[in-house]
This record gives C-alpha cells, sequence and structure tokens, in this order.
C-alpha cells in the first residue's frame, strides 16, 4: 500500500433547491466518503472537499415557488443538506458554500484572469427570452421536444432520453419553465469560453493520457464530445442572482453557475486551510498532489472538459487525476424524480431508519451503478440488510462476542502459534487489507465492500467447521478452542478496521467493544496482534438490526403516495 501522497477529493457541489436523495448519495457522496476515509487509513495527506452550490436561476425560482426571499432559500437547503450530510457520516474536512465572500473573491479573479489573457470572446447573440417573465432563459429553463430523438421533455443543454447535448434553439416548440410561454429571440452580449482553443490539449492529456486510467464511461463520454468538436461557451448569464461580472460592461450580468460552481472546490480548500493555519495552494497547485472528482455521470462534461480547460487556460493549477464518475441509479424500476417526488430523500431515510446509516451505504456500495445504470428497491435494500449485514457480518461478530464471555469471561485467549493446524487462516486473513486497497485504488468499490463481506464469510465458515462448541466439552481439545476463539477474535478486529470507510458507526461500535485503539491500516501485520491475548472485551451487542417486512411496506406505500 502506498502512503504519504497527497490528495485533494472533491464531491460534487449540492444544489441548494432541494433535500438530498439516494441518487446523489450514490454517485458522488458515499464512494468519495469511502476514498477518503481509506487515504486516511492508509496514512496519506486528505483534503476531502465540497460545499453547497448556491447561485443560478433555479434557486431564483426555488424562492418565487416556496414565497420566500433567496437568502432563506439557500439557508433552509443548506443547513437541511449539510446537517444530513453530519448526520450520515460523510467526513468532509470542509463544507462550505458559494455564496461566502471568498468563494465571490475566487471565482472573480478567475474570470479576470482569463480575461486579462485574451483568453474570452465577447460576442453578441440571440437567446430564449421570456416574454412574461420579462428574463433571458438558461438552458435547463427551456423545455421541448429533442430533435434527435423526439422525447417531448428534452431540456436547453441535454435530452435524458437519448443524451444527445443541445442548445436551446435547436428544441422543437421550446417552452419556459417559468411562464409556459414560447420564448421569443433577442440579443444579448456573453463572454464565451472558446473550447475549441483546447482542443489540441484535450486530445494529448484525456485521449492519450487517460485512455487506460479512467473508467470506461467517462472515457467514452468524453471522447465522443471531443471527436464531436467543441464549441464556445458563454460564462456569463443575464441574471440578478449570482457572481457579478467583474468587468466594466458586466452591469445584470453574472457569472454562469457552471462557471463559478466548480471554482467552489478552490474556494473551499482556501477557506478550511485558513481555519486549520495551513497552505491551500499544494493542494491546487502541487504537481505531486492527485485530484480527484467525485461525481454523477450528468457532470461528466464539466469536470472533464470544462473545468480542466478553466484551469488550464488561468495557469498554475494541476488537472485531475481521475474522475471516477458513477452512472445514474434508479427507484423501483423507475429514473429517480424530484419534480414527481420519487426519489428516497436522504433526511427522511434517517428519520425513519435512525442510526442505521450503514444499511443504506452499505447497499448503494455494493449495489453501485459504476459502470451502468443500476436500480434501488426497497425489497432488496431490507435483503441485503438482513441476509448479508445481520446474518453474514453480525452474525459472526455476535457468534464470538458470546463464545468469548461464555468460555472466558470476556479474555482474548492465548495467541495462536505458527505450528497451529489454524495459523493458514490468520495468513489469510491478513491478504484482505492488500486486497480491498486494490480495489478501492481502482474505484472498484462494489468489489472491495464484497471483500469485506467475504471476510465475514470466511469467519462464519471457520466456526462452523471447527465447532469449538463441541470441542469445548472434550477435556485434552480446550488448547484448540483457545486457538479457534483468538483467531476468531482476530477477524472481529479486521472487520472493525476494514469495514470504517463503508460502515464507520458499525467500526466505530465494534471497535468499542474491542477495546481496539488503532485504526491505521498501515499496522496491520501478522506479526503484531490485531488483539493481543489477555486483553479483556465488553460485552456484546448487536452490530446491525433486522429490517421488518412491515417497516419496507410503510417505505413503499409512501413512495407510490407521494408519486
Amino acid at each position: 500500500m502506498e502512503s504519504k501522497q497527497r490528495y485533494t477529493i472533491t464531491s460534487a457541489l449540492p444544489y441548494t433547491n432541494g433535500p438530498l436523495h439516494i441518487g446523489h448519495l450514490a454517485g458522488a457522496y458515499i464512494p468519495a466518503d469511502i476514498f477518503a476515509r481509506f487515504k486516511r487509513l492508509t496514512d496519506n495527506d486528505v483534503a476531502y472537499i465540497c460545499g453547497s452550490d448556491e447561485h443560478g436561476v433555479a434557486i431564483s425560482i426555488k424562492a418565487k415557488a416556496e414565497g420566500k426571499t433567496i437568502k432563506e432559500v439557500i439557508d433552509k437547503y443548506h443547513n437541511l443538506i449539510k446537517n444530513s450530510f453530519d448526520s450520515f457520516g460523510i467526513s468532509f474536512d470542509n463544507y462550505s458554500r458559494t455564496s461566502l465572500k471568498i468563494h465571490h473573491e475566487t471565482a472573480s479573479s478567475f474570470f479576470k484572469e482569463l480575461e486579462t489573457k485574451n483568453l474570452l470572446e465577447l460576442k453578441t447573440s440571440e437567446q430564449l427570452y421570456d416574454p412574461v417573465e420579462n428574463q433571458f432563459l438558461a438552458d435547463r429553463f427551456v423545455v421541448g421536444t429533442c430533435p434527435k430523438c423526439e422525447h417531448e421533455e428534452a431540456y436547453g443543454d441535454q435530452c435524458e432520453s437519448c443524451g444527445s447535448s443541445l442548445s436551446p434553439t435547436e428544441l422543437i416548440n421550446p417552452k419556459s419553465k417559468l411562464s409556459g410561454a414560447s420564448p421569443i429571440l433577442k440579443s444579448t452580449k456573453h463572454w464565451y469560453l472558446p473550447l475549441g482553443n483546447y482542443e489540441n490539449f484535450l486530445r494529448e492529456w484525456i485521449l492519450k493520457g487517460k485512455e487506460k486510467k479512467w473508467k470506461h464511461n467517462v472515457y467514452g463520454q468524453v471522447k465522443s464530445w471531443i471527436d464531436l468538436g467543441l464549441e464556445s461557451r458563454a460564462i456569463t448569464r443575464d441574471l440578478e442572482w449570482g457572481i457579478p461580472v467583474p468587468h466594466k460592461d458586466g452591469k445584470g450580468k453574472v457569472l454562469y453557475v457552471w462557471f463559478d460552481a466548480p471554482i467552489g472546490y478552490i474556494s473551499s480548500t482556501k477557506e478550511w486551510a485558513k481555519n486549520n493555519n495551513k497552505d491551500w495552494e499544494p493542494y491546487w497547485k502541487d504537481k505531486n498532489t492527485k485530484l480527484i472528482h467525485f461525481i454523477g455521470k450528468d457532470n461528466i462534461v464539466f469536470h472533464s472538459i470544462i473545468f480542466p480547460i478553466i484551469l488550464e487556460a488561468h495557469g498554475g493549477y494541476i488537472l485531475p487525476e481521475n474522475v471516477p464518475a458513477n452512472e445514474f441509479l434508479n427507484l423501483e424500476g423507475n429514473k429517480i424524480s424530484t419534480s414527481k417526488n420519487w426519489a428516497i430523500w436522504l433526511h427522511e431515510y434517517l428519520e425513519d431508519f435512525p442510526n442505521m446509516q450503514d444499511s443504506l451505504r452499505y447497499t448503494l456500495t455494493v449495489n453501485a451503478p459504476e459502470s451502468k445504470d443500476n436500480d434501488f428497491t426497497w425489497k432488496d435494500f431490507q435483503l441485503r440488510n438482513n441476509s448479508e449485514l445481520v446474518a453474514i457480518f453480525g452474525n459472526f461478530v455476535n457468534r464470538t462476542l458470546v463464545l468469548t464471555h461464555k468460555y472466558y469471561e470476556g479474555v482474548v485467549p492465548n495467541q495462536v502459534e505458527e505450528k497451529s493446524e489454524h495459523y493458514s487462516i490468520l495468513e489469510e486473513i491478513y491478504k484482505y487489507p492488500e486486497i480491498i486497497s486494490k480495489s478501492l485504488d481502482d474505484f472498484k468499490f462494489r468489489d472491495s465492500v464484497n471483500a469485506l463481506i467475504d471476510l465475514a464469510r470466511l469467519g462464519n465458515k471457520f466456526l462452523a467447521d471447527t465447532e469449538p462448541w463441541k470441542l469445548i466439552k472434550v477435556e485434552d481439545q480446550k488448547t484448540k478452542v483457545e486457538e479457534i476463539m483468538f483467531i476468531s477474535i482476530q477477524i472481529c478486529g479486521m472487520l472493525a478496521i476494514l469495514s470504517e470507510p463503508f460502515m464507520p458507526f458499525a467500526s466505530e461500535k465494534l471497535k468499542s467493544i474491542l477495546n481496539l485503539k488503532t485504526s491505521k491500516w498501515t499496522e496491520l501485520n501478522i506479526s503484531s496482534n490485531i488483539i493481543d491475548s489477555k486483553k479483556l472485551i465488553n460485552k456484546p451487542e448487536l452490530i446491525f438490526r433486522k429490517i421488518e417486512d412491515e417497516e419496507i411496506e410503510r417505505e413503499l406505500k409512501k413512495l407510490n403516495n407521494n408519486n
């Protein structure tokens, strides 16, 4: 396992016009949290960075719909999102927000640097305008029929049915999402980032440099964008809410939210560094730092093409080492839809299933949409929890702890000698840190958590094969029972340590029962016991609980009633 590497890890900034749902968790937050925790446990220097994305027209619309001020809306959802993350165990080093002064200054300085270097184009163009609301329409606030597949609810920037990239003027029968009116064309002046000028840079950096390193779904999407040809993209908008364009001709205009949002990673790092008396620059400017962006598939283009171009154009910044984006998570066979309330909201889950964060973390990891869209069902959630967490992981731990207290009053028995017939089991369990580390370094989170459950399976099989409850009754077999229980306790300790990235609450509980102080994976060595003999362990507690049918029926009913 490598150590002492510096990592800047980011999760996509959640948008403060609504709460978090399980699709967000599966895409950008659980994988990133697992990876950040893993890298800390293997002695790396980690800055795990995120924050609330608080600009753009969608915020204004939400405020209008809820009869609130913009400040009230962003405060409401920022606090809801941040509290949900905290309760769910997402271990950000800093969670910021883009409405802060430090972010406005950082984003403005990027614009000024690009404008000073003459890297922007100032162009007049005709854009769609809502004649009822008297405002220009952001891409996402124009809907119409897709010219490629004829899907009737395509957005102005993308058709989510066929995946085609679009511009608002390409839509057939466009309508404003603000008023429902047919938009008109109106002239306006904006600053554009000429993406096409960076095609050679992208071909060299991504198409040549990342072909073997990036996930196929990410590389494929990026390659198709580059091959189709990159057009200039406006980085300003005619809006009142946002970061004012820092230019004498910028009155009534703001930085486009997709220009300012990823810069939020940098401003959040600056805030963290200031609060912790650190230097932020190595985390963004040292070529030895590895920058990893965790996102969903709808953000691939921004994090793999547009933001890297912004960083490259500015100069002095590192580029992402990897962008391990996941595909979409569906719910009960249908696409998650916030507008139709077809979603499982994180804050509601935390209320409905108190102290069961790990059950959801586990299910969303083992069922992650890593290379293709996947489906979450409440029944599968119940099955995973009951048959894997309770019946395999929890069962093994409980049996081991109960027997240790029954036979030895909770005192760990004598350790196993190398000549013991069971020593090979001990050797086997010490392979798991490397197995899981390798999968995590390759961003294969499903494989890594499956390996963790395999370790618990190994423990269960070991107990079933050796049957210490029978051997204890035979006088000359008591030493063998000590060996079996010693090994079983080491497996419990290994499970406590290796489960921390995936299930931090269960890990903490198990470590507390075992009186286990260390968590560092780098300290795991067969020559040094995880839990020494003669050590007293606490009385067993259930690590996981069974989920009953009526709980699942309640959730299915709620989901269908909401829709």
